[in-house]
């Protein structure tokens, strides 16, 4: 054991809560060190010293201080509370945007629509269960469809993203929706609308009148990436109609040239 060890060790030593096994290396530092002992004599020393100091005693305005000092830490606390309240309570008003409350409203509706209907159903009987089940489910796609048109007509871009999503919930379109779908392909301001409108129909492709709107939508477009993705869809549907409508766009003059040989190449797979 070196001198730094052994000089950490003596108030432990003098308070007797050293383990025996690090005692007997201290004491043996101890009976060959001098410079040690010397420490050792005057931390004993200083150690006594500090036994004689008076405790002072608490003067008659600490209590009255301490629970003025608790009533004035309550109060802050308090109005800590408050403000935090406050503050949730803006931060749920700027939340709830009108396209939040469409939102929420319609996601209710559905809830009490089921509740309603798993309430009837658990009361009747009878087989005519079945055909309220399909009423049901009906006027579930209607107010989808309804949720839909009316966020594609929002200014915002994120909720006419959102919008589109809502076709993945939609099994057959109706001919209102497939138009409105087409005319946002064709005519919206954000790209990124576009690109998910595109995938949204190409699912869609299954109807006639999605596929000929596709295919019209080819020379209409000014995005080239909305016109590579179009070529990429023509291409997976092996729609041959295209292929003229592709051409025209290939005599553009401003035609980026990377979808230029996207387009002449989809050309070559189609023939």
């Amino acid at each position: 054991m070196n001198c730094e060890s052994a000089k950490e060790q003596l108030i432990d030593l003098l308070s007797n809560q050293i383990p025996e096994t690090e005692r007997a290396a201290v004491e043996a530092h101890l009976a060959q060190c001098a410079d040690c002992q010397a420490e050792l004599v005057a931390t004993r020393q200083l150690w006594g010293m500090m036994g004689h100091v008076p405790v002072p005693e608490p003067g008659e305005k600490v209590r009255s201080r301490f629970y003025a000092m608790l009533e004035s830490v309550q109060v802050e606390e308090a109005k800590k509370r408050r403000r935090s309240w406050k503050s949730i309570l803006r931060r749920i008003k700027r939340f709830l945007t009108p396209e939040l409350a469409v939102r929420v409203a319609y996601s209710l509706a559905l809830v009490l629509i089921g509740l309603a209907g798993g309430y009837w159903l658990s009361a009747k009987k009878t087989p005519v269960y079945e055909e309220q089940i399909s009423a049901l489910d009906t006027q579930v796609k209607e107010m989808r469809q309804t949720v839909l048109l009316s966020l594609l007509e929002n200014q915002s871009a994120t909720e006419r993203l959102r919008a589109v999503e809502y076709t993945k919930d939609i099994e057959h379109a109706d001919e209102q929706v497939v138009e409105a779908l087409l005319s946002t392909l064709n005519n919206d301001s954000n790209v990124n609308v576009r690109l998910v409108t595109l995938e949204a129909l190409a699912e869609l492709a299954a109807d006639p009148k999605v596929r000929e709107g596709l295919v019209h939508s080819i020379v209409k477009q000014d995005s080239p990436m909305v016109q590579s993705a179009l070529a990429d869809v023509m291409v997976k549907l092996q729609e041959k109609r295209s292929i003229k409508p592709l051409r025209e766009l290939l005599r553009q003059e401003n035609l980026n040239d990377f979808v230029k040989v996207k387009i002449e190449q989809s050309i070559k797979d189609l023939t």
